[in-house]
């Protein structure tokens, strides 16, 4: 009998995401047929839609915020800058767990230009990445929840007990936009973070954990997400709540080994925003570095990238395509984007990479811009 192997790991490094040319893109395109049914009523009306990415195919899903960090998604925002306004405009996003497959990945990344041609070029286009993903994305979801498992390995909702002797810990944090992220992570001393609030479902018994640096609508809205399980599960868990400094806080940091302590999270470091002209009025085509990194060194003719990855508020490489801009410089700069983030920013491979045409630009790309 044969066997059946798992497609490969998708490397977020890698620099060509687009997959142009590819026998993958050959695949997508065998599977797409001429037409893709998933888009007929995509963006018609506000609102957000979430679709999976399943055997080359696009599974719509429940906008619930849940997401598998062995899989790939779509998500679309639709939305009008104003309200009186019959104009609809769109984030487009593309979503890559970490242990996502390079099948899925290639998919989600074809896809979700398909999807923007289907809307006329009008979204502008982000690539998220596990645990760095935007606050645009966040914003979306009042729960925003990554779990392990996916369709290669199956899932495990929050609300199922984990099985005998086996422990899930969730890490809880608090979005600038007041939108609560709940992130499965390995339950072991490593992961225990100062400045937020963690979650350990051990089945009989559900533990909540409060950093003392952590805010106060951390641990009320993290009290609702524990309280949640422990309903769904018809209250058979019994429920402890710990404060780091506490009586009994030495019961949970004990659970992960004796003498377990909290890390402190790491330093953050700033650095200059960059903005280079992707062309091929020459013949052939040129990447180069532009000076100043505003909009008055942005030109309708060309593409360029702005690298705002060092930003505190809203890290991100920003790919502007100009209205007339050539055929070869569209395709190309989502390419060349990845590609420096690998090579000029190997660190930051996992910074959004968004996407937008002139005219059609997101307003923290405005601001990055203005002189």
């Amino acid at each position: 009998m044969a066997h059946l192997t798992k497609p490969p790991k998708y490397d977020v490094k890698d620099s060509n995401i687009a997959l142009l040319g590819s026998d993958l893109e050959e695949r997508v395109r065998e599977h797409a047929g001429d037409t893709e049914p998933a888009w007929k009523s995509a963006g018609a009306k506000p609102g957000v839609e979430v679709w999976r990415i399943e055997q080359f195919q696009i599974i719509p899903r429940e906008v619930n915020g849940e997401f598998y960090d062995g899989d790939s998604y779509i998500v679309l925002h639709t939305y009008k800058k104003n309200l009186d306004s019959e104009t609809l405009s769109y984030d487009l996003h593309f979503w890559l767990g970490e242990e996502t497959s390079q099948d899925e990945a290639g998919t989600a990344a074809y896809k979700t230009v398909e999807l923007d041609d289907h809307l006329y070029g009008v979204p502008v286009q982000y690539r998220e990445v596990q645990g760095y993903e935007s606050s645009r994305f966040l914003s979306y979801f009042r729960h925003f929840v990554c779990l392990h498992g996916g369709i290669e390995s199956g899932f495990r909702h929050i609300v199922d007990p984990p099985s005998l002797d086996v422990r899930i810990l969730y890490h809880i944090s608090f979005t600038t936009k007041n939108n609560l992220v709940i992130r499965q992570v390995p339950a072991r001393s490593s992961s225990l973070i100062q400045g937020d609030v963690y979650v350990l479902d051990m089945g009989t018994k559900v533990w909540q954990f409060n950093t003392k640096d952590s805010a106060g609508k951390e641990k009320f809205r993290a009290a609702e997400f524990v309280r949640n399980i422990v309903d769904k599960r018809d209250g058979q868990p019994e429920l402890t709540v710990y404060d780091e400094g506490g009586s009994g806080a030495g019961i949970f940091l004990n659970e992960f080994g004796e003498g377990t302590t909290l890390r402190q999270p790491g330093p953050s470091s700033g650095g200059p925003r960059a903005l280079f002209r992707l062309s091929d009025a020459s013949g052939s085509v040129t990447f180069e570095g532009v000076e100043p990194p505003t909009s008055a060194s942005l030109s309708s003719s060309d593409a360029f990238l702005l690298d705002d990855s060092y930003g505190f508020h809203h890290p991100a490489v920003y790919v502007w395509i100009g209205k007339s801009a050539s055929l070869t410089e569209r395709k190309l700069a989502p390419q060349y984007a990845q590609r420096y983030l690998h090579q000029r920013r190997s660190s930051a491979a996992h910074v959004s990479i968004v996407k937008m045409g002139e005219e059609e630009e997101s307003d923290m790309f405005l601001q990055a811009v203005r002189a």
